[in-house]
């Protein structure tokens, strides 16, 4: 995971901690509330995993779409299980 300063330096500045580094994108595992990997750019989920669906990539640890995703489930062609 890569840590990225926001905001300045001194009093109010904060660090968040992204899901996945520069160059890659986040996947989750299919039928998990909690499994997930991060794949290069230009690279398939290897099996057993999917791609999040389109604008609603979890970016930052404790973003809305991680925690969203922590209590949702994806099937194997990516589709929200019920």
């Amino acid at each position: 995971m890569v840590v990225a300063l926001v905001g300045g330096f001194g009093s109010g500045c904060s660090i968040r901690e992204a899901i996945c580094g520069s160059g890659q994108y986040p996947v989750a595992a299919v039928a998990s509330y909690t499994g997930r990997a991060c794949v290069s750019d230009g690279e398939p989920p290897p099996s057993g995993f999917v791609r999040f669906p389109q604008g609603k990539e979890p970016k930052q640890v404790g973003d809305k779409w991680d925690r969203y995703w922590a209590e949702h489930r994806l099937d194997g062609q990516g589709r929200e299980l019920a």
